[in-house]
Order: C-alpha cells, then sequence, then structure tokens
C-alpha cells in the first residue's frame, strides 16, 4: 500500500546568524512559519529505495542519493519506493528539499526532530512544523503561537547556493542585513541579479520585500500578486501563500 503526503514550504521570517561552531557551523536565530504550499509524495515500502520526479518545479530536482529523500529512507532504515511532485521552486529558500525529508521521515514514524538535524539544518523544523523560533544549528524548535499571516512570494527565474551563500556571508566578515535577513548582504554578492529583483517588486508594491533564506524568493506581508503580476512575464513564479498550524 501506497501512502500520499503532504510535505509544505516553509518560510523564514526573520534570520540573524549569532556565531559560527569550531566544526565550522553556523549557529542561527531565527523565525520560521509553515505555509500552506506543498510538494507531494507517493510513498510505499519497497526492497530498495528509488525516487522519481515530476510536476512544475522539477528541473534540476536530483533523483540520485544527493536528494534529501533518499537520505531520510536511509536516515529512517526504511527503504522506500518514492514518487515526488514538486510543486515548491527548486533552490528559492523555500526549504522543499528539506519538507520532501521531514515528509518521509513522518511516514516512516520519525518524530525526534532534533536528532534530524543531521540531515539538513531545516529538516527539524520541517519535521514539526507550524511557527517557531529555530536556534542552534537548527536542532533547537521553540514554539510560537500560530498566526494567521498572508505572503506573496516571488520567485525568480535564479538559483542561489545556501553554501555558497553561508560561505560568502564569512569571507565578507559577517554582516547584518538592513531588514530581518543577515544573510541578505551576501545573497546579493552571489547573485547580484536578486537585486533588480528587490527593486522591481519594490517599485510596484511599495514595500521593501525580504529574502527568505538565503535566496533566491522575496517576499512581500499581504496578498499582493496582482501589483506583481507583470514579473510572471520575466520568469518569476508570483504566489500567494498562508501560514498552516503545525503538523
Amino acid at each position: 500500500m501506497s501512502a500520499t503526503i503532504n510535505a509544505p514550504a516553509k518560510l523564514t521570517i526573520s534570520l540573524r546568524v549569532t556565531g559560527i561552531r569550531s566544526d565550522g557551523f553556523h549557529l542561527i536565530d531565527a523565525e520560521m512559519v509553515t505555509l500552506d504550499l506543498c510538494d507531494t509524495l507517493t510513498i510505499a515500502e519497497a526492497e530498495k529505495s528509488s525516487l522519481s520526479v515530476s510536476g512544475p518545479f522539477a528541473k534540476g530536482v536530483p533523483a540520485d542519493s544527493s536528494n534529501l529523500c533518499l537520505a531520510a529512507t536511509k536516515f529512517a532504515q526504511r527503504p522506500a519506493s518514492i514518487h515526488l511532485e514538486k510543486n515548491i521552486p527548486h533552490g528559492g529558500g523555500l526549504g522543499g528539499g528539506s519538507a520532501d525529508a521531514a515528509a518521509v521521515l513522518r511516514w516512516a514514524g520519525i518524530s525526534n526532530a532534533a536528532s534530524t538535524v543531521t540531515l539538513g539544518a531545516d529538516v527539524p523544523f520541517c519535521l514539526r512544523g507550524g511557527r517557531a523560533r529555530i536556534t542552534g544549528i537548527g536542532e533547537n524548535i521553540e514554539p510560537l503561537p500560530h498566526l494567521d499571516l498572508t505572503f506573496t512570494l516571488v520567485a525568480p527565474p535564479l538559483h542561489v547556493s545556501t553554501l555558497a551563500v553561508y560561505r560568502t556571508w564569512d569571507e565578507l566578515g559577517g554582516p547584518t542585513g538592513e531588514g530581518l535577513n543577515d544573510l541578505e548582504p551576501a545573497a546579493l554578492h552571489v547573485e547580484p541579479k536578486l537585486k533588480w529583483w528587490r527593486e522591481q517588486i519594490m517599485s510596484l508594491t511599495g514595500t521593501v520585500p525580504a529574502l527568505a533564506g538565503s535566496g533566491s524568493t522575496w517576499f512581500v506581508e499581504g496578498e499582493r500578486d496582482d501589483a506583481l503580476v507583470e514579473l510572471i512575464g520575466e520568469g518569476a513564479v508570483v504566489h500567494v501563500a498562508r501560514t498552516r498550524k503545525a503538523m
């Protein structure tokens, strides 16, 4: 029997980098929320794990052992056949890969969120979901009261490497972001085209957008998709998303 499981995206509303551990991992203090934008996974028991990918954002998503879905089956010691319907923009800073891994872990009955940080810094939060303050390298989750919030997401046709952004943040001397995201200066350095997108969103909405995590997605609060519709012609995905409660 197969099971169909949703994998909700996450949005990092604020992110401060508070230090670096001796092993090189960055310490953060962030607020994250779960969104109603979801990937969908169809999972069945199997003798050997396998993965297939389809959907509007399947392009560029690896289906080999580098995919966190397969890493999650190994972590849980539950081989599975997985089909992933990719609805969350790939490489947009919305935690799609971590959300997919968390969905596999929920299917496998894994509930110890902190232990899953070895798979990725966002996996513990994605396993629990809701709204929370995240500290450490992602393993410390302090649940916060649910708020009904709406955000308009603008995902440009750009892929920004989280690893490259953190490395650049180090090279720049650990800058503090002008807004609520300390990684924004480094992300703009890694991918200068992000600045153009920020300026377009600001011009069309009159609001300075915030960068989701390490990028490349920008977001503004409220339902502003009508104002941003012309950016679809530039190759962006414009999506209105709402917060959802913990799993």
